[in-house]
């Protein structure tokens, strides 16, 4: 497969807008995020009872930005 060119993107938003679910999908989408890692995402959501945020996870790295919901 060729490889695409690199393009940056900003987001901006209000809290709790879906700033980091939108990168995480757009990830998944391209296929940076392989299907094995956002089942690893799905779990822990519904580990966490927030079984909307799998994409939001994959930008949210750190323990208390998971649980809160909220990207630091």
């Amino acid at each position: 497969m060729a490889e695409l060119p690199k393009i940056n993107i900003i987001t901006a938003g209000h809290v709790d807008a879906g700033k980091s679910t939108l990168i995480g999908r757009l990830l998944y989408d391209s296929g940076a995020i392989r299907e094995d890692q956002l089942r690893k995402m799905k779990d822990l959501a519904k580990e966490l009872k927030k079984e909307t945020f799998e994409f939001a996870f994959v930008m949210d790295k750190l323990k208390e930005e998971r649980e809160r919901g909220l990207t630091i």
